[in-house]
């Protein structure tokens, strides 16, 4: 979908040409004479445009106005959360064959940059369609979305976030929604490659041998199941001085989970083509930052795996040793994210880097406890998990910290290895963290668990594409940060190691 931004008066509006205009009307409507300050005016007098956020009223060729269809939406007081409503309800009632060029006019309301960057999302979102593998589904009718502003100058920055945005969330919802047979880690391995060929993007890709050859004991152990070979992708971006630390990516690629010989229910399986929700979430923000093109340097790591119950597969009660040397009790081998992430981690110390963040499908837990909303948020480093809340907060892609204390490590001690893979029941994501918090000891580290919000369910099912809007604003806000202030903080976390 191309997007478009231009400066728009309520009257050039008004003669703007487009199949439709989506007219954000506001609270309190300003004065002006143009044919859309008379046609608002005219069906809020006559109460035909009902008052909440994303109410609505369609009008076909009303008079003075070019486009033959306008629909208008009520903005509340046009905060990015009601514009992102709003903008998302109105394109939605759009979606139409004949409507191919649509302009979203905000010539009555005051946008600013973050408003602009949701409504540019919400556009995208509201009109997504997966076609990959159904070809009986009608692609997307919008080829092209201007947005009309009154100063575009001025708005500028948001909307070209929100391209940025988009471009990573429709590139991860496109692979986390492909089925487990179209996406496989060897297939995930070649979209990596694809984001190779980007500007200031290098690819790499190491298999069982070169896997085998750095020690990566825990990560083979899940993918002795599969008849699918396993594939550890590095991405790299290069946006700043090559002398600069990366922030590091690291995404659970587990392509498809079965539980292994800890078999699922099969009630609702094949959910599990979204386990490798973390990979698409890494892969969707290099496609962010081929578009955004921020002054800073990210390394993506992504291991991906088959989590299947063949012959070779592992058992509860194997041991194996992970790439750090520490062994792990498997006590239940559909805990297997946390046993691919753990070397993942040890390898990302390589970079030296100044953050690292781990996004995973992790815990069944994280979704009993902060549902669909909020993904949740760990960290022993009070800068980091406040730098990461402020991203969600910012981009709308909320996260919630979750607390770390040692004692909820208890339940991972064993008998027969230096550390179990489950615990009880009781605070599993946190125990998960926990877990994954003894293989990032000397790094800058936070783990998102986004169990419950990598994707929707029932009729509405498929990728939302999360957290990739978090992850980009994180990224624009690190770039953003004066190089002194970055490098005293790497030197006071050294100091403090």
């Amino acid at each position: 979908m191309n997007f478009d931004l231009k400066t728009l008066s309520p009257a050039q509006a008004a003669e703007f040409p487009a199949d439709a205009l989506l007219v954000l009307v506001p609270d309190a409507l300003p004065k002006g004479q143009s044919p859309l300050h008379a046609l608002v005016a005219r069906a809020l007098k006559d109460d035909d445009l009902e008052g909440g956020v994303s109410k609505s009223l369609a009008c076909y060729r009303p008079e003075g106005i070019k486009a033959p269809r306008v629909l208008l939406v009520r903005a509340g007081t046009a905060d990015a959360a009601a514009l992102r409503k709003a903008v998302g309800a109105g394109v939605a009632q759009l979606k139409a064959p004949g409507v191919t060029r649509l302009a979203v006019v905000f010539s009555l309301v005051a946008v600013d940059a973050d408003g602009l960057r949701a409504a540019v999302q919400a556009c995208a979102d509201a009109s997504y369609v997966y076609t990959t593998t159904k070809p009986s589904a009608k692609p997307r009718a919008l080829a092209k979305v201007t947005f009309g502003v009154n100063d575009a100058g001025a708005v500028r920055s948001g909307f070209q976030a929100g391209k940025a945005v988009v471009a990573g969330v429709e590139f991860a919802k496109e692979w986390a929604n492909r089925p487990a047979n179209h996406a496989t880690p060897s297939r995930l391995a070649d979209a990596a490659r694809q984001l190779g060929r980007l500007p200031g993007i290098k690819a790499e890709v190491l298999g069982p041998r070169e896997v085998e050859a750095l020690g990566m004991g825990s990560f083979m152990a899940v993918a002795q199941g599969s008849a699918e070979p396993l594939r550890f992708i590095v991405l790299r971006y290069q946006g700043a001085a090559k002398a600069d630390a990366p922030v590091v990516l690291v995404g659970k690629g587990i392509t498809f989970d079965t539980g292994g010989i800890s078999l699922k229910p099969a009630a609702e399986m094949d959910e599990m083509k979204f386990d490798m929700g973390g990979a698409a979430s890494v892969l969707g923000t290099f496609a962010a930052l081929a578009e955004a093109k921020p002054a800073i340097n990210v390394v993506g790591l992504i291991p991906s795996c088959e989590n299947m119950p063949d012959g070779r597969a592992i058992k509860p009660g194997d041991v194996v040793k992970s790439m750090s040397g520490q062994t792990i009790e498997i006590l239940n081998t559909d805990a297997e994210g946390r046993l691919i992430l753990c070397d993942a981690l040890t390898y990302a110390a390589r970079f030296k880097p100044r953050a690292v963040v781990d996004i995973a499908t992790l815990t069944g837990a994280c979704v009993i406890a902060l549902g669909a909303v909020r993904s949740g948020l760990f960290s022993a480093r009070d800068d980091l998990a406040a730098a990461l809340a402020e991203a969600g907060e910012q981009s709308g892609d909320l996260c919630w910290r979750l607390p770390l204390d040692d004692d909820y490590a208890e339940g991972l001690k064993s008998n027969f290895a230096d550390v179990a893979n489950v615990a009880g029941r009781a605070g599993g994501a946190i125990t998960a963290a926990k877990f994954l918090q003894r293989f990032a000891t000397e790094l800058p580290w936070a783990h998102l668990d986004i169990a419950g919000t990598a994707w929707r369910g029932g009729a509405a099912k498929g990728a939302t594409g999360r957290p990739v809007p978090l992850l980009l604003q994180y990224l624009l806000n690190e770039a953003a940060r004066p190089v002194g202030q970055a490098k005293a903080k790497a030197k006071a976390r050294t100091a403090s190691r």
